[in-house]
């Protein structure tokens, strides 16, 4: 690549030491953000019986969340560059809380699906802003360790995030779940007022137009690589108890999602060792592992150790799927590395929303066991378009 990371824009001690409690507290959101987005797949029968409204259509609780991310992120970071980043990240989260509040109350399926759009458009603006915002308050020097302690967040949301809030919903009410969010929410409003230092935001002249930022050198193969990946992840993920279901293995949702969660921690720590030193390679053998695990769930979708271990599998290698993608659009943004990683966001989310309505759709013509077939045939997608645009991804294969 021929494009660096933006320099950091703040002086003294962050210069020299990483500083681990703010860095902690930005993981933190993005674990919240990752939690909130995909409560609903492990709530989703509690849901529908108290709404009384179909699995479908709580399926769209994610897509409909995913569909304002993707309207409002680039257009919210292009009109943000600016502004101070503290502010707006204060600003963004006190949104998102108040949004998932509404979830959390209402009893009308319309009203909670405006409070998850809603929710979706803060947490784009909350995605676009991470990664930057790490590397930019630590060491030049440390900014992939920085950018790997943020990306914790979103694989310990699936690890602990969803999964406590399936058992939360099937032990006391499905509300409740999202209750927990709103209140970590608020915590998290103060722990930022205390601990997280404010950097500027970019100055007027040095930034480059949207179409521009987007034609970068690497930007749309990174794109496409998450796009296709993330689709053949939430495929079957939003819809994980449906297609446990139809296997007969009398696995719950919230135990496979657990093992999925954990083991992706795994992945996470797989990344940040090997990242810096092999980031093609290590992204060939996590989609080559995805696909493997899709096999394993299609070819032992009756045997419940398969499953189990699909799960680990899945876990490992699609763990570190975002802290990888993410260094790679950041690095290829280069100075506007803000606005590249706003893509990154809507790229997710694009693919989160088609997997709601693709899931749906394949449940209701062939039933749930078609999912892993999904996820298999997309996964090997993602990896030819790796192979294909090998020169984005940078380093020793």
């Amino acid at each position: 690549m021929t494009t660096t990371a933006p320099t950091p824009t703040t002086t003294g001690d962050t210069q020299t030491r990483i500083p681990w409690s703010a860095l902690v507290a930005l993981a933190a959101i993005g674990f919240l953000l990752l939690s909130a987005e995909t409560m609903p797949a492990g709530l989703l029968p509690l849901m529908a019986r108290d709404l009384d409204t179909g699995e479908g259509v709580i399926g769209q609780f994610i897509s409909v969340w995913a569909l304002g991310t993707v309207v409002v992120t680039v257009p919210a970071i292009t009109l943000t560059r600016g502004m101070r980043r503290k502010p707006l990240l204060l600003m963004t989260l006190t949104c998102l809380v108040l949004a998932n509040a509404v979830t959390a109350i209402s009893s009308d399926v319309v009203v909670s699906l405006v409070s998850r759009f809603v929710g979706g458009a803060a947490t784009g603006v909350l995605w676009g802003m991470l990664a930057a915002y790490g590397r930019r308050i630590s060491p030049p020097s440390r900014g992939g360790l920085a950018l790997a302690i943020v990306s914790t967040g979103a694989p310990v949301g699936f690890a602990l995030g969803t999964p406590l809030g399936a058992w939360v919903g099937g032990v006391l009410d499905w509300r409740w779940s999202f209750v927990g969010i709103s209140v970590l929410g608020v915590v998290l409003l103060v722990l930022v007022t205390l601990l997280v230092p404010d950097v500027a935001g970019q100055p007027a002249g040095g930034r480059l137009p949207l179409q521009r930022v987007f034609l970068l050198r690497g930007v749309p193969v990174v794109l496409a690589v998450i796009f296709v990946w993330m689709l053949g992840h939430n495929t079957i993920y939003t819809y994980i108890a449906p297609f446990l279901r139809d296997t007969d293995t009398g696995l719950s949702a919230d135990l496979v999602l657990l093992v999925y969660g954990v083991c992706s921690i795994g992945g996470v720590v797989l990344t940040a060792v090997l990242i810096d030193r092999y980031p093609r390679g290590l992204l060939w053998a996590s989609l080559g592992g995805f696909v493997v695990a899709a096999v394993l769930l299609v070819v032992g979708h009756g045997s419940a150790p398969v499953v189990l271990g699909a799960a680990v599998l899945w876990g490992l290698t699609f763990g570190g799927a975002a802290p990888q993608l993410q260094s790679a659009l950041t690095i290829a943004g280069g100075t506007e590395s803000d606005l590249a990683n706003a893509f990154l966001p809507v790229a997710f989310n694009l693919a989160i929303s088609a997997a709601g309505l693709v899931g749906a759709l394949l449940i209701a013509v062939s039933g749930g066991l078609v999912l892993a077939v999904s996820m298999a045939v997309l996964g090997a997608l993602a990896l030819v378009v790796t192979v294909v645009g090998r020169q984005t991804f940078a380093g020793r294969a």
